[in-house]
């Protein structure tokens, strides 16, 4: 059995080629949306692409299981758990299986057994795989958004994403359920992968080792007490406490992966655009996005332009940030483009209408700048009252630790609560330590705000001078 993790660091997703050497096929599981990586890995294993699953309807990245299917002629086996909510769409075209718990994907000698897992989502499955040349039992078990290195699949993205509204607690308890009567079943020695690695956002605390084992994880899970003692109020409580902010793009991608999206055929490379060309689709509204670092976006920006700086959480914030009907035109060096383009369209946008390489041509009384404030200076502004302190990190960082008196909006949510920023006075921004506040920055400067100043060094700054802090009690 050939078997290969395939992980994007951007969105820590982790997906699978699995092949039957001896019958020369192989089965992807949950594949992203750029699927040449699956293309060339098959060949260079000698083994053809035949079948293509996923573990359910992901929130958090495009699925590429279509796209992929388009290119291969590979079958598709989806999920048919879950109700009418979570059943598929946009299947014209393509042969399909749908799978409910204990269905059988024969791969050769190796079969892939479908174990309905519900608590993330009400439809997920997670897989347990068999290498039938070697053993009668299984090996591994995939387990999606089920069961992390360290932590579970969070049951609250229905709720806090997608709006849908009383589904948290009891994908919670549907959780502890599946962790009962399916995980916990398994023997020890059974591999865990899973879908995610740390820094996703589909959990609190996942780990970044890519896998585990079912022993390592009854012994060590945080969960794992909840379940010996069989308190399951508590275990709900526990695992809804502390979850991250979910970014506004889960809404969209839940609906595209359920009804189908647009197949690409490949990566698209967008062109080096003219100055009149350029001046062109900023007149027609494409939305410039300048992926330069927080200082160089400082120092001199084109009125309008959203700083999303390039680096691993580029595909995170642009879905927080952007939306799916502007064209956007991206400011990059040529070297990173496809890159960039390839994460905007792990998330499903798609409308990059070209590149300009730098700001070259345009004068400095063209370009803002964001001024930038001194923790000493925010203070003084604060001792006399002229200034609100905006905290644009996450809530729980906020609680955790604070300026006095600031307000909290996450950065990703700031273009949400625009109500809650005032236009007049002074508003100073910050985050950590400066990228996040850059960011919420370029997205109010886009707005129109004129009134913003970011604390240089963030709240790490305010902390080091000793001064004042806020900390608010946790609840569940």
């Amino acid at each position: 059995m050939f078997f290969k993790q395939i992980y994007d660091e951007g969105l820590a997703q982790a997906s699978y080629l699995i092949g039957c050497q001896a019958h020369g096929t192989a089965l992807v599981v949950d594949p992203r949306r750029d699927v040449d990586v699956y293309l060339e890995e098959a060949q260079q294993q000698g083994l053809t692409i035949t079948k293509i699953t996923e573990t359910h309807i992901h929130a958090d990245y495009l699925s590429g299981a279509r796209e992929l299917a388009k290119l291969t002629g590979a079958k598709l086996y989806l999920t048919d758990e879950g109700d009418e909510n979570w059943k598929y769409g946009g299947l014209d075209g393509f042969e399909v299986q749908l799978l409910k718990d204990g269905d059988l994907i024969k791969l050769g000698n190796i079969s892939v057994e479908a174990v309905h897992t519900p608590g993330h989502t009400p439809e997920h499955l997670s897989f347990l795989v068999t290498d039938g040349a070697a053993a009668t039992g299984p090996m591994m078990i995939l387990t999606g958004d089920f069961v992390f290195v360290g932590d579970l699949g969070r049951p609250d993205l229905l709720e806090e994403a997608a709006g849908i509204r009383d589904t948290a607690r009891p994908g919670a308890q549907r959780l502890y359920q599946s962790l009962k009567d399916k995980f916990l079943t398994l023997p020890d020695h059974i591999q865990v992968w899973p879908g995610h690695g740390a820094g996703s956002a589909c959990g609190k605390s996942l780990g970044a080792v890519p896998s585990s084992t079912v022993g390592y994880e009854r012994r060590y899970g945080w969960w794992t007490d909840y379940l010996k003692s069989g308190d399951e109020a508590g275990f709900v409580e526990a695992l809804l406490l502390g979850q991250p902010e979910a970014p506004a793009y889960f809404a969209m991608m839940k609906k595209l992966n359920r009804d189908g999206m647009p197949i690409l055929g490949g990566v698209p490379i967008p062109a080096k655009l003219t100055p009149t060309q350029f001046r062109h689709q900023l007149a027609e509204g494409a939305v410039l996005v300048d992926t330069r670092d927080k200082l160089a976006f400082a120092g001199g920006h084109l009125p309008g332009a959203v700083n999303i700086p390039a680096g691993k959480r580029f595909s995170t914030w642009a879905g927080w940030l952007l939306s799916y009907d502007t064209p956007l035109v991206l400011l990059s060096s040529p070297e990173r483009i496809e890159t960039l383009v390839r994460e905007l369209i792990r998330i499903g946008l798609d409308q990059v209408v070209g590149y300009i390489p730098s700001l070259e041509g345009y004068a400095p009384s063209e370009l803002e700048t964001v001024k930038q404030v001194t923790a000493a200076e925010v203070k003084a502004l604060i001792d006399q009252d002229q200034a609100l302190v905006l905290d644009v990190r996450g809530a729980d960082e906020y609680r955790a630790g604070h300026i006095p008196g600031a307000i909290n909006i996450h950065a990703g949510r700031i273009m949400k609560q625009l109500n809650k920023v005032p236009r007049e006075g002074q508003v100073i921004v910050h985050c950590g330590s400066g990228d996040r506040s850059s960011t919420a920055i370029s997205a109010l400067l886009a707005e129109g705000y004129r009134n913003v100043n970011n604390l240089t060094g963030g709240f790490n700054a305010w902390h080091e001078h000793g001064f004042a802090v806020k900390k608010e009690a946790v609840h569940a």
